[in-house]
């Protein structure tokens, strides 16, 4: 049982630090090449490289939703694919720019292979690799250089450096292991018993090494990966859990690769002489980054434990004294061909990295094993999603910092900068948008008919389901606790009035969740790069017996006692009115 956290955890960590290394050497290197050259237009302080950013998001949001508005008129739609309602055409085209996945459609009955490929799998892409640039920026920052970069050389990098390579190695493998690759339709097939059945197939392989790899986790298949052709076996499922862990562990071993390097390295060719020739000194090593990520492993590691103790473990207490088996633990909703622990693991490493992919019903978990998802999205930073995960955890080292300095009496200091009022307000701007989307809109919906009237289950429970449909769109994880009415589906299903009720709530949550996935994707990004590029712009003040410092077990400790002081504070009181109710009242029931 215990094994396969293990096995997956260790392998990922093995993997992950050849692959930060090469990360590093390939993504913080001067323009190489023609294509190169003519991308780069030039090293961007932090305001052009926001505006870049930003430009390229607008841009890349457009086409997505006339891709999808436009479905029954593109190609390779061999199965007759109709347009989706518009509010989900919204939800859609908000959630996979925001590398947030959430999905209020089903992949198979509603996106043509087109939209699988030129606009699912394109953004699985580009996404990911627009969270790693952002990284890149804070890092270039944090590291004193003067420019922070330049976004599109940054972007090109990461899709064709990084993304590429390892979606092209994962996608054969995940095609060994049996997860089809085709651009037939759907296939009509007689059962064992004489009767008919009809099995959507498409470019499967494509989609689900990419959803991993760039903790995107929007599935081909509605079910995700507990679907036999997009997780077939045994083998396939580890791989696709490592998968999940490797680009956010590499992120951090990056990041202890970049800062090691000499201040001011030029990233763009046209970088002016008195930048190269300005003398350079190292402003960190790999002390920082093996800090850092000891502490993520370590509330990993807790995550995995509290889930297989809760869920694998404990059976459901209202099977005591029935003369059945419960030994196994909690099997409702599992995959009986991975066994019990299978699911809490991966739902473990799925809300930790903000990838979002499932291979259990996050619904069926027990109510305590359902806060292992709940708190790895609540605090967002453990590994987290491409980039955008360490720039979390920066902020909260920041805030940490910040504590340390106070309780001794002594301006805080990072990296030999010192952070005061600005750096402060721009942390608490990227750390506060996360709770404030999450809390306000939970109570608003279980006072409201369109909240409370599309869960599935009374009390407690359905109180969890609206908790963690905005919990996931704010940490853009995309999962889905499931249990929740918030799909619309077709354009005809939308003006069928029979249904008028259930699709003015679907609506309602496509459009709420679509604006919080848009704020919670861009605000964390932006203010954590101007506090970059404000720390950037400071003289680094000498080392002495009176710095705090950073690279050490005594912060390690600072730093988790921080991030669980400040996940405790915001998040314990609805922790305790949705899942540990819940259980208390299993408990009182059995």
């Amino acid at each position: 049982m215990w094994w396969f956290p293990v096995v997956i955890v260790g392998i990922s960590t093995g993997l992950a630090i050849p692959l930060g290394r090469r990360m590093a050497r390939i993504l913080d290197r001067p323009a190489s090449n023609r294509l190169e050259r003519w991308l780069d237009s030039g090293p961007q302080a932090w305001k052009p490289y926001v505006l870049a950013m930003l430009s390229f998001n607008v841009a890349v949001f457009v086409l997505g939703f006339l891709i999808l508005a436009c479905q029954p008129l593109l190609p390779l739609n061999p199965d007759g694919k109709g347009m989706l309602a518009p509010s989900t055409v919204f939800n859609t085209a908000a959630s996979f720019l925001t590398n947030t996945n959430l999905q209020h459609y089903s992949g198979e009955v509603h996106l043509s292979h087109f939209s699988q490929l030129g606009f699912i799998a394109w953004k699985q892409f580009v996404t990911p690799a627009i969270g790693l640039a952002a990284l890149l920026a804070v890092i270039r920052g944090l590291r004193g250089d003067p420019h922070l970069g330049n976004f599109y050389l940054d972007l090109w990098r990461g899709v064709v450096g990084v993304f590429l390579p390892l979606a092209l190695i994962v996608g054969l493998l995940l095609i060994a292991g049996g997860v089809p690759m085709t651009l037939d339709g759907a296939e009509t097939v007689t059962t064992l018993e004489g009767g008919s059945q009809t099995i959507s197939r498409g470019p499967v392989a494509a989609v689900v090494a990419i959803k991993q790899l760039g903790t995107n986790g929007g599935g081909y298949f509605g079910t995700n990966s507990a679907h036999p052709l997009e997780n077939p076996t045994a083998w396939t499922n580890m791989l696709e859990c490592i998968c999940i862990l490797l680009v956010p562990m590499a992120c951090v071993v990056m990041y202890g690769r970049m800062l090691s390097q000499p201040t001011s390295t030029p990233s763009a060719t046209t970088a002016s002489a008195s930048t190269i020739d300005r003398p350079r000194e190292r402003v960190g090593s790999m002390r920082e980054a093996t800090v850092i990520f000891g502490v993520m492993l370590l509330f990993l590691g807790v995550f995995l434990a509290w889930g297989i103790v809760t869920d694998s473990l404990a059976p459901n207490p209202g099977l005591r004294g029935l003369p059945i088996d419960s030994s196994s633990g909690n099997l409702e909703g599992k995959e009986l061909r991975f066994g019990p622990v299978a699911g809490p693991v991966w739902a473990a490493c799925t809300t930790a990295t903000s990838n979002g992919s499932v291979n259990c019903m996050h619904d069926s978990l027990n109510p305590l094993a359902g806060l292992t998802p709940l708190a790895g999205m609540w605090l967002n930073c453990i590994f987290g999603g491409v980039g955008v995960g360490l720039i979390n955890f920066l902020v909260m080292l920041v805030v940490a910092v910040f504590l340390a300095g106070l309780m001794v009496g002594r301006t805080p200091e990072y990296l030999g900068k010192k952070v005061e009022a600005r750096e402060m307000k721009l942390a608490m701007l990227a750390l506060l948008i996360h709770p404030l989307m999450i809390l306000a809109p939970t109570g608003i919906a279980a006072i409201s008919d369109w909240g409370v009237g599309a869960t599935n289950n009374p009390g407690p429970h359905g109180l969890t389901e609206m908790l963690y449909e905005f919990t996931s769109a704010s940490a853009n994880n995309g999962s889905g606790f499931e249990g929740l009415a918030d799909t619309v589906g077709t354009a005809a299903d939308a003006a069928n009035p029979e249904k008028a009720d259930a699709v003015r709530r679907a609506m309602v949550w496509d459009i709420t969740t679509g604006i919080i996935m848009l704020l919670c994707r861009f605000v964390p990004i932006i203010a954590p790069i101007a506090l970059a590029a404000s720390l950037a712009s400071k003289k680094r003040t000498p080392v002495t017996v009176g710095t705090l410092r950073t690279d050490t077990l005594t912060f390690a400790g600072v730093l988790i006692g921080t991030i669980v002081l400040i996940g405790a504070l915001l998040f314990l009181p609805v922790a305790a009115l949705g899942p540990i109710a819940e259980q208390l009242q299993w408990e009182m029931q059995s």
